[in-house]
C-alpha cells in the first residue's frame, strides 16, 4: 500500500516473518518498561534498533550498513513518506546500539520465548512430561581490552598460554522436540556453567523432565533445581558416591545425594534413584566397557522404568543440534561476535538467541501444519526463508505478515529432511590444532550401530 504522508519509513521496518514472534507492540511495551524508549524523534528509533540487533544475528556475515539495507530495501521508495530516509553510517548505528543496551533484548527473550511443543509434537513428551535439555557453550567475542577484562580468555597449552579470543559463557534450556531455547544465562568465562545454571531455575517447573550431563550432577545444583518441581535425569560422574539403599526389580536402586560438607550432620540429603546401564551393540565400539549412571528424581520404577530412562537419556544430545544451528548455520563457523564492548556483546548474544527462537517457532508451525516431526524440517531452508522475508520489506501490518507466513511455511515444507538413520562417527578432526585426535584413514570406515538404542540398553542389576 502507498504510505500516508504523516508516516515515517522507520516505523514500518520489521523482521519479516519473524516479526510474529516479536510483534511491534510487544517491542514497544518492553522498551517503555526497560526505560529505553527514545525521548525525541530520531533517525534510528528504539524499535528499529531492536529489530536491527536481531537482524545482525540473521545476517551475521554482513557489515553494519548492509544489514540495515536488508531491513529497509523493500521499503526503499521515498515518495509518500514524511521525509526521506538514508542508511545511517556505522558509527551512528553503533551509538544507537549503545543507547539501547542489552536489557530490551534480554526481556524480549524472557517474555516471548516460551516452550513451543504440544502433546502432538513427535519426540517432545514422554509419559506426559516435556523433555528439556540443559547444557552450556562458549562464544568467541572480539579481542578488545574491554572484552578481555570482562570475559577473559580460555587457557591454551601453546604460545602465551591464552586462547586467541575472549569468550562469553552461555548456559541454556532447550526443548528436545523442537530445539527451541526458552531460557538462558550468560556471563564471563571464569563463571562456571554450574553457577549460571542456577539462574535458569525460574523457567523450570512441574511437568518437565530435564536432562543434563555429568558436569552439572552435584548436590547443591541438583537439589536446587529439583525444588522447582521439575523432574531431573542427569548422568553422574564416575567418582560420585551413590550408596545402594533399596534395589528395585527393574535394576535401578534408591540412593541419595549428600553435600560434601554435610557428611556428618546429614541435614541436606536429597533422595534419588539411580539407573546403571551399558550399551551392548557391536556397532558401537566406543561404548564398550563404559558404565553409565543416571541420577533421577523419578523415584517410582513403575512410573519411570529404568530401561526407558536409559534409552531416553540420549535425547540430551538434541541440545547439541540446537547449538550447531546457532553457532554453525546461523552465526557461521568460526565467526566472532562483532561487538567491541561487553554490553554490546551481551546485547548481540541475546539477539542471536531471539532470532534462533523465532526461526524455530517458524519451523514448529511448519511441522505442525504438515503433521511431521520437527526434525524433518530443514533449519538452513527455514533460515534462508526468514532472510528473504526480511529483504522483501513486508512491513509490520498483520494482514501482510499472515500472507507472507503462509508462503514461507509452504516453501519450507516443499522438501523435508530424510528421516534419521542409525549412524555413528569417530570423535576426530581434520585440523591438527585441536583436543581431539587427528582423522586418519581408519576413521572413514567407522563401525555403525546395528540396534536401536532401546534394544542396545542393558540395565545392570535387572532380573531375568
Amino acid at each position: 500500500m502507498k504510505p500516508q504522508n504523516d508516516q515515517r519509513l522507520s516505523d514500518h521496518v520489521a523482521l519479516g516473518v519473524l516479526t510474529r514472534t516479536f510483534p511491534p507492540e510487544e517491542v514497544d511495551r518492553v522498551l517503555v518498561e526497560t526505560g529505553r524508549q527514545q525521548q525525541r524523534s530520531r533517525l534510528l528509533p528504539a524499535r528499529l534498533v531492536t529489530y536491527y540487533v536481531m537482524a545482525l544475528a540473521l545476517f551475521s556475515s554482513q557489515g553494519y550498513e548492509e544489514v540495515m539495507r536488508n531491513l529497509v530495501e523493500g521499503l526503499a521508495w521515498e515518495s509518500g513518506w514524511r521525509q526521506s530516509w538514508s542508511v545511517p553510517s556505522q558509527p551512528a548505528l553503533s551509538q544507537a546500539r549503545a543507547r539501547l543496551g542489552e536489557a530490551p533484548l534480554a526481556e524480549l527473550f524472557a517474555r516471548c520465548c516460551l516452550p513451543l511443543a504440544t502433546h502432538s509434537t513427535p519426540g517432545a513428551f514422554w509419559r506426559g512430561r516435556r523433555l528439556v535439555g540443559m547444557d552450556g557453550t562458549t562464544l568467541d567475542v572480539t579481542d578488545t581490552p574491554a572484552n578481555v577484562e570482562e570475559f577473559g580468555k580460555p587457557g591454551s597449552g601453546r604460545g602465551s598460554g591464552k586462547g586467541a579470543f575472549p569468550q562469553l559463557r552461555l548456559v541454556a534450556l532447550a526443548e528436545c522436540g523442537t530445539h527451541a531455547m526458552f531460557a538462558a544465562a550468560m556471563g564471563p568465562l571464569a563463571r562456571g556453567e554450574v553457577a549460571l545454571a542456577r539462574e535458569l531455575a525460574p523457567r523450570l517447573g512441574p511437568g518437565m523432565l530435564v536432562f543434563a550431563d555429568r558436569l552439572f550432577c552435584a548436590h547443591p545444583l541438583f537439589s536446587f533445581l529439583a525444588a522447582t518441581g521439575a523432574d531431573l535425569c542427569w548422568r553422574a560422574k564416575s567418582n560420585a558416591v551413590l550408596p545402594v539403599r533399596t534395589r528395585h526389580p527393574d535394576g535401578s536402586y534408591a540412593s541419595e545425594l549428600v553435600a560434601s560438607d554435610d557428611k556428618a550432620t546429614r541435614t541436606r540429603v536429597t533422595a534419588v534413584r539411580v539407573v546403571e546401564y551399558e550399551i551392548v551393540d557391536v556397532g558401537r565400539p566406543q561404548a564398550e566397557g563404559t558404565r553409565y549412571r543416571l541420577v533421577t528424581t523419578l523415584l517410582d520404577p513403575e512410573e519411570a522404568p529404568a530401561d526407558e530412562l536409559a534409552a531416553l537419556y540420549a535425547q540430551r544430545w538434541e541440545f547439541e543440534s540446537a547449538l550447531d544451528e546457532l553457532k554453525t548455520h546461523q552465526r557461521g563457523p568460526d565467526v566472532v561476535l562483532r561487538s567491541k564492548s561487553p554490553e554490546g556483546v551481551r546485547q548481540e548474544a541475546w539477539g542471536y538467541l531471539c532470532t534462533h527462537y523465532a526461526i524455530r517457532a517458524l519451523m514448529a508451525d511448519a511441522a505442525g501444519s504438515s503433521g511431521v516431526d520437527p526434525d524433518r524440517i530443514s533449519f538452513t531452508r527455514s533460515l534462508n526463508a526468514a532472510r528473504r522475508s526480511v529483504r522483501a520489506g513486508l512491513g509490520a501490518t498483520t494482514a501482510t505478515l499472515a500472507v507472507a507466513l503462509a508462503g514461507a511455511i509452504a516453501e519450507i515444507c516443499r522438501q523435508f529432511v530424510p528421516a534419521r538413520r542409525l549412524r555413528a562417527a569417530a570423535r576426530v578432526v581434520k585440523r591438527k590444532m585441536s583436543k581431539y585426535k587427528v582423522k586418519r584413514a581408519e576413521h572413514h570406515a567407522w563401525p555403525q550401530p546395528t540396534l536401536m538404542l532401546q534394544q542396545a540398553v542393558a540395565v545392570l542389576g535387572a532380573g531375568p
